[in-house]
Parts: structure tokens; sequence; C-alpha cells
């Protein structure tokens, strides 16, 4: 399906388009995320999706243009926590896994995130910062063991609606940030939109790489960074194929 930017309609949010649209258009079945012995269905995609973005919103009060950080490995919990910010209109952050407690200091109050979603093994980098300097940060979500003080990733998913209508964002609302590198000063967010993937999907993937639903995507670099994210998850997405994690 060809969707140029002014091909996309006014009204267009990038999670129904990536994971519901499989769903009405009868892929439900395949699988669409390989991780060690997991097996992810569109359909379980879309679940997870839908639980996380329902609890984002009704339970911790996120609302549309609130960033959501992501301190998450390339799991499958990065795409239900990717996509369920940007369904009901915040704005994802995924920030690279391999800093220090100071530098997630600086992220986290760039972005002013009031939660934050963090894997398990990372956890401790975030607990290293002294809470009068989490200025904005409110929540922490944990994919894995949850500690006192943190709410556990799996019981919120568990406690919320697989039902979720998505936000009414625009083509031209923000959708995500990625930071860059910092190599030559603090690092910057950069500002994708929500029809950014879908664009990059169509003049490079189908166009470049000629990219088919039979495909199996593996991506070296990691999901954090701009390519890992195109080759790793949205391009695999975008046409109901398999991105291998």
């Amino acid at each position: 399906m060809s969707a140029p930017h002014d091909q996309l309609p006014p009204l267009f949010n990038a999670a129904q388009y990536f994971v519901d649209r499989h769903l009405d258009e009868g892929r439900g079945g395949r699988i669409a995320i390989e991780c060690e012995d997991q097996r992810v269905t569109y359909s379980h995609l879309s679940d997870r999706v839908n639980r996380l973005g329902s609890a984002l919103r009704d339970a911790l009060d996120v609302r549309m243009e609130e960033r959501v950080l992501l301190l998450l490995p390339d799991i499958p919990e990065f795409a239900y926590c990717f996509f369920g910010a940007i369904k009901i209109g915040a704005v994802a952050v995924p920030v690279n896994t391999l800093l220090r407690a100071n530098e997630y200091e600086y992220l986290l109050n760039d972005t002013r995130a009031r939660v934050a979603i963090v894997s398990e093994s990372l956890l401790h980098l975030i607990q290293q910062i002294p809470p009068e300097r989490r200025i904005f940060l409110k929540s922490i979500i944990v994919v894995g063991r949850a500690p006192q003080g943190t709410i556990s990733f799996s019981e919120l998913l568990a406690s919320h609606s697989p039902d979720l209508a998505p936000a009414p964002t625009c083509k031209d609302d923000v959708a995500f940030w990625l930071y860059s590198s910092g190599s030559t000063g603090f690092p910057k967010g950069c500002i994708h939109l929500q029809h950014d993937m879908v664009i990059a999907t169509e003049n490079y993937a189908r166009h470049i790489l000629e990219i088919r639903d039979s495909d199996r995507f593996f991506s070296v670099a990691r999901l954090f960074f701009a390519y890992g994210l195109g080759n790793g998850l949205y391009f695999p997405l975008s046409i109901g194929g398999t991105s291998i994690l």
C-alpha cells in the first residue's frame, strides 16, 4: 500500500497503521515478533499495545503530547510500549541502554517525562539518580520484577483493557523522539512525526530494500537507533513481516 505524505488522511495514527491495520486485513495470526522462544502474533501485539496504552492513559493520566521514556532492551515489550504510547497520542522516547546514571538524569529532565518504562536489568541506573533530581518523573514501570515504589509492567497490563481506539492525532503530530549521540555536546531530541515512519518505509524499505511480507528482519543496530528502529521494528510491521529480536 503506497502512502506518501500527501495521500495520508489528515487524521492519522501510526500505531493504527503499523499494528491495528493487520487485524483489519486478516493478518492477526501471523508472527510479528520472534524473541528467543517467544512468538508474538499480530493479534497478541495489538492486545498488548492496547493494554499498555489504556494503562498509561487511564491509570497514569498520560495525556496527548506528553513524553514517555523507554529504557528497554530489544524485547517484545519495547514494541508494546512504543506503539502503546503513540496510540494514545503521547510521545515515545526510546533511549540508549548503554549510558550512565547522570546521562539518564539529563534525558529524564530534558523530556520532562512523568512516566518511565524500564527493564529490571537497567532499573539500578535510574535508582542511582537522587529523587530530588528526577524533577518531573512520577512513575516507574518495571518490565520484570518491580520493587517497592515502582509499578509492575505485567500486572499493569493484566488489569487494563485490550480495547483502545487510536487518539485523533494528525499526520504531522509528534509520534516519538530519538536522541542524537551527543558527540558534539549534550544529546538532542530529534522529533519524528506520525507520518515519518510511513514515508521512510515507502521511500527506502519498499523501493530500495524491496521488502516483502514473507521477509524476516534482523538488525544488528539496536532499536533505540534510528536504523535499528526501522529495520528491526517498523519495516517488518509495515508489511506484515516478522521481526527477529
